[in-house]
């Protein structure tokens, strides 16, 4: 057969072929979700989040702890758990400030 024979004229979309497409889509679609597979993107930012709060948590926690500590033992109750509790609000302000200026991966 020819190159320059003519052949079938090409038809429009046949509405049962999109009717099939939007419900393999559907179905694909409620099948990640039961699997559980999840978007990579809002993985990453959940991910970065909870490391914003963890920073924030553990240093608030971590300053206050180790002050209440050495205030309980040298008895400088309030000034060394204000001290700590202090460094460890600018520790972690700093530690979130440098997760903020990271270029995010591509």
């Amino acid at each position: 057969m020819a190159e320059n024979e003519p052949g079938q004229d090409p038809i429009g979309e046949d509405p049962r072929v999109a009717s099939l497409k939007k419900r393999i889509a559907q179905v694909e679609q409620a099948e990640r979700i039961r699997t559980g597979e999840r978007d990579e993107q809002a993985d990453a930012n959940t991910r970065l989040g909870n490391r914003v709060l963890a920073e924030l948590i553990g240093g608030i926690a971590g300053g206050a702890l180790v002050g209440w500590v050495l205030d309980h033992f040298l008895g400088t109750q309030p000034w060394l758990l204000l001290v700590f509790l202090f460094l460890g609000i600018i520790v972690a302000f700093r530690n979130i400030y440098r997760i903020s200026m990271q270029r995010p991966k591509q």
